[in-house]
């Protein structure tokens, strides 16, 4: 679905243009053309290869769509997948953008992301002094746009963290917070998947061998590079304390498996004691005295009462029951 079609010339909006003339206005000296489409389909991706002349290799990936984030040179133009992600009933929903950059256009195309990158159009046109430098700068603008709002996510993030951490040592919550500390790390690295690949790849965009539309917005693409350098950080961070959460989150279950067994233990030895007794009494040879005596079964039951106390005593005072 066609979004906008705009041309620009020097830095300022001339015009909503449609699609047909777009291959008239990229032929007009420092004039580029804007396009945005949503969920584009075959033949919309089609016309615009006609009119863009664009690499049949990067329309494919368009096309087929679950890229990985990447940037890709085809002669004198870009391909540029960055990865949205939105957080949808406390799920993570990941869209994409497929970027094409020329000398003279851009072409975004939107993919499973509710996301509207309008305000990036907006701003850019007040910055008209800015804009002039082409359709590298609007590269710039529409990635630092994806990329600012992965921040409010490792937001969420660290603040999920902080009450699983608040809830650690709570006997009642340990495998309420074991799972809850899967479904966040599960989280982090769907985010890492998008964040890591373009972290890398957005090193060609400023420093060395730059592409001839970027050389002017370089240190704009070297503060993206910078913003997802501390978002991949701090993700790698909150793995990492997501782990040493996990780990103790275990060893408490483990502490407390220990008690049981601990107590467990005391008792099998009381009873222990009593089943030993009973045996020895129980066996009736003929020649125990302790059968013939009036009082003997009074006492057996009082030693056997007595040892069972000494032992309970014993097991509470070492902090077994």
């Amino acid at each position: 679905m066609l979004i906008n079609c705009v041309a620009y010339q020097h830095g300022h909006k001339l015009a909503d243009i449609p699609v047909a003339d777009i291959s008239d206005h990229i032929a007009e000296p420092d004039t580029f053309v804007w396009v945005a489409l949503k969920d584009a389909k075959n033949d919309e991706l089609a016309v615009m290869q006609e009119e863009f002349s664009l690499h049949e290799l990067a329309v494919e990936d368009a096309l087929r769509g679950h890229q990985r984030p990447k940037i890709e040179e085809y002669g004198d133009s870009l391909f540029v997948v960055v990865k949205t992600v939105e957080m949808v009933d406390d799920e993570l929903v990941l869209g994409e953008i497929d970027i094409f950059v020329g000398d003279n256009y851009v072409l975004s195309s939107r993919q499973n992301s509710a996301q509207s990158f309008m305000g990036v159009r907006a701003r850019t046109e007040r910055e008209p002094h800015l804009l002039q430098h082409g359709s590298g700068f609007v590269l710039y603008a529409l990635m630092d746009a994806a990329v600012d709002r992965y921040f409010p996510i490792v937001d969420a993030f660290e603040a999920e963290l902080e009450q699983i951490e608040e809830r650690i040592f709570l006997q009642e919550a340990q495998r309420a917070n074991i799972q809850r500390l899967y479904e966040l790390k599960r989280k982090v690295m769907t985010l890492r998947h998008a964040v890591a690949p373009l972290l890398d790849a957005i090193g060609k965009l400023h420093g060395g061998r730059v592409p001839a539309m970027c050389i002017s917005s370089q240190e704009y693409f070297r503060d993206v590079h910078d913003h997802l350098a501390r978002i991949n950080g701090t993700l790698d961070t909150i793995r990492d304390t997501i782990g040493t959460a996990i780990q103790v989150n275990l060893s408490m279950v483990a502490l407390d498996e220990g008690e049981v067994n601990k107590r467990l233990a005391a008792w099998a030895a009381i009873f222990a004691v009593l089943t030993a007794f009973a045996g020895i009494w129980g066996m009736n040879f003929e020649f125990m005295p302790e059968l013939k005596w009036r009082y003997g079964y009074p006492v057996a039951l009082a030693a056997m009462a007595t040892t069972c106390l000494l032992l309970y005593r014993r097991f509470k005072r070492a902090g077994w029951l």
